[in-house]
C-alpha cells in the first residue's frame, strides 16, 4: 500500500450552505448514507461522473476525414438508402 503524502492530498472545506458550487458536510453525508459509502467515496462518485460528463473518453483522431476517406467509406456503405457520414465525433465548439 503506498504511503500518503501531503502531495497526494488536498484540503477539502464544506461550505456553510449548498449551492451550485459546493455542499454541506450534513449534504455530503446524506448523499453518502444513501449511496451507501463513505464521505470520501461520495466525493470520488461525485468527481468521476463530472469527469465522464466533461472530459472526452478517448483520444481525439487526426480531425475531419479526407474526401478520399469519405469516398472510401460510401463506396462500403449498402446502397439503395440515403445515408450520411459523420467526419466527426467530436462537437467543435467555434467561437
Amino acid at each position: 500500500m503506498k504511503t500518503r503524502t501531503p502531495a497526494d492530498q488536498i484540503p477539502f472545506r464544506y461550505r456553510t450552505i449548498d449551492s451550485a458550487t459546493g455542499v454541506t458536510r450534513e449534504t455530503a453525508k446524506r448523499v453518502a448514507e444513501r449511496l451507501g459509502v463513505d464521505e470520501t467515496q461520495a466525493i470520488h462518485i461525485a468527481l468521476h461522473e463530472m469527469a465522464v460528463k466533461l472530459l472526452p473518453q478517448y483520444e481525439a483522431d487526426d480531425g475531419p476525414l479526407t474526401v478520399v476517406q469519405v469516398r472510401q467509406i460510401k463506396k462500403h456503405v449498402p446502397q439503395g438508402k440515403k445515408r450520411s457520414v459523420r467526419s466527426s465525433l467530436f462537437e467543435v465548439e467555434t467561437t
